[in-house]
């Protein structure tokens, strides 16, 4: 078991995802922008060795405006040293990656424009993680989508359309379930169809559920997973106290973290933390898990 937490680290002092605006575009501000964004990578995945923290979702904004016509510089040819460097100190350390871009990637839209963009961001996607030579177990994660009015047909434009997929694209894709349209079981019946993985998100099946409970449902997608994609990833969080419904809390509550353990064992998976203070409350999730048989052999290996 890796835990951690996605894109920003608040005690490093830099970001990963530095950009600029589409109007100022040029190649040069390109190519500057993602030498110090590899540089800030590189700085927090040390930080994250140092804390055990050995799981990180990299910034979609790694490479600004890396899906779009006019990012035309040759990123991957101009640091092809740094991304290979990187992923060396990724695999030697056993440490885990993921990436997940934004709501607007809808595979299974009815308009053949917002799929075109789609694929070209999952195409952007996956180009970092080959960038890095990382294995298939570095997944991009996405949702199923709109329901369109007609949740059976978008479910199979979902299935058809992910067929179609380049397949550097489909050796990393990974789908979860949401907090409103798309369950874990309809989650799992699209695996049934395609294959596709089902990375299980704890705090969006309290929210909108079949009625399995958490052991269960961990159990089930963990099933999705074949040795290759490696174990099942799980984001995890809890609701922002007051807030609006599917808001994620500000910080990590230690005793539901250690229930959520408790409930989920002994199925192996990796967690990342989808809590607003980043790195503070995954490295007290990492205190927790310590007592946690599956994160204490982690270590061990």
């Amino acid at each position: 078991m890796k835990i951690g937490y996605p894109c920003i680290n608040r005690s490093v002092g830099c970001s990963s995802g530095r950009t600029f605006r589409l109007a100022s575009y040029s190649d040069e501000r390109l190519i500057a922008t993602v030498r110090e964004n590899l540089r800030c990578l590189d700085t927090i995945l040390r930080f994250n060795l140092a804390s055990d923290l050995l799981f990180f979702r990299i910034t979609s904004d790694l490479v600004p405006f890396g899906s779009h016509p006019i990012a035309a510089a040759p990123w991957e040819e101009t640091f092809a040293e740094e991304f290979a460097a990187l992923g060396r100190f990724i695999d030697d350390h056993g440490m885990r990656i993921s990436m997940h871009p934004d709501q607007f990637v809808v595979i299974n839209a009815k308009d053949p424009d917002i799929i075109g963009r789609s694929v070209a961001e999952l195409r952007y996607h996956a180009r970092v993680l080959d960038a890095l030579h990382l294995d298939r177990t570095a997944k991009i994660q996405i949702h199923v989508g709109g329901v369109y009015g007609d949740k059976e047909a978008a479910m199979e434009r979902f299935c058809r359309e992910y067929s179609h997929l380049d397949e550097s694209i489909l050796r990393r894709l990974v789908v979860e379930n949401d907090d409103s349209r798309y369950t874990l079981a309809d989650c799992l019946r699209i695996h049934e169809e395609t294959g596709i993985p089902v990375l299980f998100d704890a705090f969006h099946h309290h929210l909108n559920s079949s009625g399995e409970g958490v052991a269960e449902a961990v159990r089930e997608a963990a099933t999705t997973w074949e040795p290759h994609d490696g174990i099942l990833m799980t984001d995890y969080s809890t609701a922002m106290p007051g807030g609006r419904r599917g808001r994620h809390a500000e910080s990590l509550d230690p005793a539901d973290f250690a229930e959520f353990l408790n409930l989920t064992a002994p199925t192996d998976m990796d967690i990342m933390l989808e809590i607003k203070d980043k790195e503070k409350s995954a490295l007290l999730a990492v205190g927790i898990a310590r007592r946690d048989g599956r994160f204490r052999l982690q270590q061990e290996h």
